[in-house]
Order: C-alpha cells, then structure tokens, then sequence
C-alpha cells in the first residue's frame, strides 16, 4: 500500500521531462496521469467479490503481479500511448490489491485492538506514500531517466508477491457465488463513466456535450446496475454493488467520514505542492521534504487512534479528527503572499493529525460491520467510494481554484496595463505558466499578481474543505444511531454494528 500511495504523486514531478522526450501533448499527458485512476476507481468492484469467491490472498497476488507488469511496460514504454496503457494495467493491479489489503485483515486480526493497529498501519503507509512521491521522484529523476519511476515499482510489487506467498493465509467465503459477467460489465462502464466525467468537467467545462453526455450515461447504466442486482438478490445470488452495506449505521457513517476525509485530503495534495513549488519557491524534492509534517502527524494520530477509539468509542475520535481537519483548513485559508514555509507547516501538521484521527477509526468501524464472507466485497464498496471522492475533491476542488484564480487574476491591476495586460490570457491557465511567462517577459508584477490570486483560490478552497469537515464531524456527533459512543467492554465489540438481515438481527 506504501507503493500504491507513492506512486499516486510520484508521476506528477516527471511529467515535463516525459512530454519532452515522448513527444506528449497536454491531452496525451492528462490521460497518462487519469488512466490510472480511471481504472482503478471502475475495477474495486468486481474485485473484492472474485477475491471473496476464488481467494483473497490469490487475487492480492495476481493484482501485484498485473501492478508489477504495468510498471515494466512504463519502463520500456518510448511512446505516449504504451505509457497510457502501462498506466491503465497499474490502474487495474492497483484495484486488486486496494480492497483485498482491506479484506484480508479481519481474519488476519479478529482482536479488535490488533486490528485497530493493523489498519491504522495500512493507512499510515497509503498517505505517508502520497508526499513520499514527489521526494523519491525528485531524487530519482535528478540521478536517471523518467523510466526509473516505474522502475522502482517492479522490487516492491516482486517482495510484496513473495510477502504474500509465504506469510498470507488464504481465505475465501465458501459460499461465494459467482460474479455476473454482465453486472461486472455494468459497474465498470458505469463507475469509469462518472469518474471520466468527475476529471475531465473541470479541463472541457461542465457544460461540454462530452461531460454532459457522460453523466446521465453513467447513471444509466448503474441504474440498469441495481435492477439487475435486485432481481438476482430475489434469486438469492450476491450482489455486486452490495448497497445493502449501506443500511448498516456502522459503515454507512464510517463510509461518510473516509470519503469527507479523503476528498479533503485530495484536494490539499492537490493545491499544496504548487504552492510550495511555485509561490514558495522549492525544486520537486523541497516539496516532498515540507510535505513531510502532514505524514509525521498521520503516523502519529494513527498510533494513537487505536487507544482512543477503545476508551472513548468511535463516535468523538472521528468527530475529534474531522474537527481538527477543519481547524487545519481554515487556518492554512489564512495564507498571504507574505507568509513562509512556517505557516504551512503548523497547518499540514494538524492536517495529518486529524486525517488520522478521523480515517482509522472510520475505517474500522466499517470493516467491524461486516461478516467475514462479505468483507472482500464490502472493502471494494468502500476503497470504491474513497476513489471516487478522491476524483471528486481533485475535480470539484481543483475546479473552484481554476475559477477564483482566473477571476482574481484578471481583476489584478498589477496586471492591467501594458505587456503584462496582453499576457493574462494566457497567464490565466495555471500560476505555474504565469511566473513562466513573467520570467520570460521580465514581468515580476505579473508574478506577484498570480501568487495573490493562487491563494485567493487555495483559501476558497480550504474554506469549502473545513466547512465540509465541520458538517461530517456536526452529522457524526448529533446523528441518532450513527456509530456507537462506547465499545463494550467484555468483548470489544462495537454494538448496532451488525447488517441488517443478518439472523435478524440489527
């Protein structure tokens, strides 16, 4: 999962030099970064159910030997279109193993402490691996070629393949059946549909025939989707899109705060490293090392989370984290062009504090939910929706920020009068091609203009992520039923947990 995280952020810092010697235009490079995630959102599905039905340990290894491939395959690519598919194989390897980490860690710890711990581990190595990226492609590319990126990929996959051989026991519900080709068929188009649409609405527009097409496209089929999974539930077969999860309080709150949580995370990886980058100043590397308080405060929370949730319940430990999420994201809202590195740090620090705070104990009171021969499905229904709110708070987020930016930009009167006037236009698109045409042109108030207007947008941004936040943690803490406030103590098992439906009981 360390490798999966990583490998989320480290493609960003060799991008240029990839368009540069693969000859890649804005749209080949856009597809190079969204294949990935494209598949690996639409594939999650499906994924738990054959791990559930052939065996989890099988399916965790086949999915690193395909995540293995893909990365051969980048690293011997010498045109856009194999780096695409090398990076839509990575996509599909990466869905194999998401859910089934997940999946495989309920039988491995049945002890609720043991298996606070282990995901607490898990999600650690997921967002420690993210600001990791940037470091290790830094270094890598100030030593190789871009190809190393994925290079570096192939040992991990290969040690967690040989990992899994000799430590994982195989585990499988026996009485799995077998996934529907067409309902399979289904949920992928459906899910690659929406998150198609969720990347590209902010690059065409949302009023683009393309965008707008997609959306009701993806409803219908999903809708299509859930008929035929009702009518095969009737019959008594498993349903992929096991939306029945759902009506659990347990996982649909749990569900609730991973993906508030992840969304808002998204959207800081997002925003942070161009501000670290380009208003601040620092290489690719610098970025990754000042990104580097955010993963200390996740490591931290996360060792912490475990005795917190034991002694006061999951309830006030989630709520406490998306609270000190929101704190985080008005505070960063605060930033001005004369603030420092010092600023950011005190914010991204508490930023990790709450992620993990929030995340682990969210993610297993999902998992406690479910019964052993539904978890390889229900932690591809949850890993499903985190990757979706992962496209939506890149989207959306990034969206808000193209839009405040412009605007503010254009009103800048530093920016108004002569040579500088005729390049906004183009300096509109990104701060990072306006200090390249004010370094080109000579033109510092163009600089200054667009670092203002950047942390215009970054602070509507943060203001949109801690009001979300503060409603997760206001829904958690005042919502009947949510999640229970206490565990009991002779067991460690979470009450009002349990599906319902199952031996009738809710």
């Amino acid at each position: 999962m360390l490798t999966l995280g990583f490998d989320l952020t480290i493609l960003n810092v060799a991008l240029p030099e990839m368009a540069s010697q693969l000859h890649a235009d804005t749209g080949d490079m856009q597809w190079i970064v969204d294949a990935y995630v494209v598949v690996f959102a639409a594939t999650m599905l499906p994924a738990g159910l054959l791990g559930d039905r052939y065996g989890r340990r099988l399916l965790l290894m086949a999915g690193l030997a395909v995540f293995l491939v893909g990365s051969l395959l980048g690293t011997l690519a010498d045109r856009p279109g194999w780096v695409i598919a090398a990076r839509a194989g990575m996509g599909l390897g990466a869905a194999l193993v998401s859910p089934l980490v997940l999946a495989v860690l309920p039988s491995l710890f049945p002890d609720d402490k043991e298996r606070t711990k282990a995901i607490g581990v898990v999600t650690a190595a997921v967002a420690g691996g993210m600001p990791l990226g940037p470091i290790i492609g830094g270094w890598l590319l100030d030593h190789y070629w871009w190809g190393s990126i994925f290079l570096v990929n192939v040992p991990l996959a290969a040690l967690g393949i040989l990992a899994c051989l000799l430590l994982l026991p195989e585990s499988r519900d026996p009485s799995a059946t077998r996934v529907d080709p067409l309902s399979a068929v289904l949920g992928v188009a459906g899910l690659a549909l929406l998150v198609f649409a969720i990347i590209e609405g902010p690059t065409r527009g949302w009023s683009d025939p393309l965008v707008m097409g997609l959306f009701p496209g993806s409803v219908l089929l999903l809708v299509w989707l859930l008929l035929r999974e009702r009518r095969g539930e009737q019959r008594g077969a498993r349903p992929m899109l096991d939306l029945a999860l759902l009506r659990a309080p347990g996982f649909r709150w749990s569900a609730l705060a991973v993906t508030l949580v992840t969304m808002v995370l998204a959207g800081l990886l997002f925003i942070v490293p161009q501000y670290l980058q380009t208003v601040l100043g620092h290489d690719a590397l610098g970025t990754g090392v000042r990104l580097l308080p955010m993963m200390a405060g996740i490591v931290v929370a996360a060792r912490a989370a475990g005795p917190l949730t034991a002694r006061l319940g999951p309830r006030p430990v989630i709520s406490a984290g998306l609270t000190a999420l929101a704190f985080a994201a008005f505070l960063g809202a605060r930033t001005g062009t004369a603030d420092g590195y010092a600023l950011a740090a005190t914010w991204l620090t508490v930023t990790g504090l709450g992620a993990g705070l929030a995340m682990v104990p969210a993610m297993d009171a999902a998992l406690a939910t479910l019964p052993a021969e539904r978890t390889g499905s229900g932690s591809g229904l949850l890993m499903t929706v985190r990757q979706v709110g992962t496209a939506l708070g890149i989207a959306l987020l990034g969206s808000l920020l193209a839009q405040t930016y412009a605007t503010r930009l254009d009103a800048d009167p530093r920016a108004a009068g002569g040579r500088a006037a005729a390049a906004v236009p183009e300096a509109e698109e990104s701060v990072v091609t306006a200090h390249e045409i004010a370094d080109r042109l000579g033109l510092p108030q163009l600089a200054h203009a667009a670092d203002k207007a950047f942390l215009a947008g970054m602070g509507q941004v943060l203001l949109v992520c801690g009001a979300a936040a503060v409603a997760g943690a206001l829904l958690l803490a005042t919502a009947p039923g949510a999640l229970p406030r206490r565990r009991r103590e002779d067991t460690g098992s979470v009450p009002d947990m349990v599906l319902p439906g199952d031996d009738g009981r809710q």
